[in-house]
């Protein structure tokens, strides 16, 4: 099977009272039907090789398909830089040939919010498994989500592939279960999207830091001189 490019489709699915739920919307999608899922959630603010070096060990580890996610409202930031619609492009053109790659936006930006609308999208019974660096993985564990517990049973509907990033991520005892390593080929700490902004900003060389097929088009919406805040 190949792949679906869809120029604005979205997925839906029926509650149990048979209202119909506006759930992810694809702008690429596989025509494979996955039984483990990766996910890769961010700003994207720009794409850069460090999220292709995610998604590439997870295919790696015989992940089935791998979902970009672009959440269209942000639970920490608005959008800055790029806006929504430059940034699903960029996305589009770094992941051109791969057929296991999909890109789809989600209304919210919380693991479990997103996770529901994948579940949605793509059916109940498969793995879901969010692909991150240790420093996301932390800031995860560490998110207030308002209520006691909360985090534990957020780790009983899907787990987690953590890459080494300055470091090696120690899950908590009560989760261990839900967390693997993500082995990635190559060093890529360096490596971040405010890194290409912050280069950009003062004239430095920042082209390495992003895939190739964006370069041209990243150097037209970043520019010194403009908003570049993540």
């Amino acid at each position: 099977m190949g792949l679906l490019t869809l120029p604005n489709r979205r997925a839906t699915a029926r509650n149990s009272v048979g209202i119909t739920l506006v759930s992810m919307e694809f702008f690429r999608r596989s025509a494979d039907k996955p039984c483990w899922l990766g996910v890769l959630a961010g700003t994207f603010n720009p794409v850069t090789v460090a999220h292709l070096a995610l998604a590439e060990a997870a295919l790696a580890m015989m992940v089935d398909e791998i979902v970009f996610v672009l959440p269209r409202q942000f639970p920490h930031k608005t959008y800055t830089g790029a806006s929504f619609e430059q940034r699903v492009e960029l996305l589009g053109l770094a992941l051109e040939g791969n057929r296991r790659f999909s890109v789809a936006a989600c209304k919210r930006g919380l693991f479990v919010e997103i996770a529901a609308e994948c579940r949605e999208a793509y059916g109940a019974d498969l793995r879901l498994s969010f692909l991150c660096g240790r420093d996301a993985a932390e800031r995860i564990a560490n998110w207030d989500y308002g209520r006691p517990g909360a985090y534990l049973e957020m780790l009983k509907q899907f787990d987690f592939l953590v890459a080494a990033r300055s470091g090696e991520y120690s899950p908590p005892a009560s989760g261990l279960s839900s967390f693997a390593p993500l082995e990635l080929s190559g060093a890529f700490d360096h490596v971040s999207a405010t890194e290409v902004r912050m280069r950009i900003g003062k004239g430095q060389p920042w082209e390495h830091l992003v895939p190739p097929a964006v370069r041209h088009r990243v150097s037209e919406i970043y520019t010194p001189g403009t908003e570049l805040a993540g």
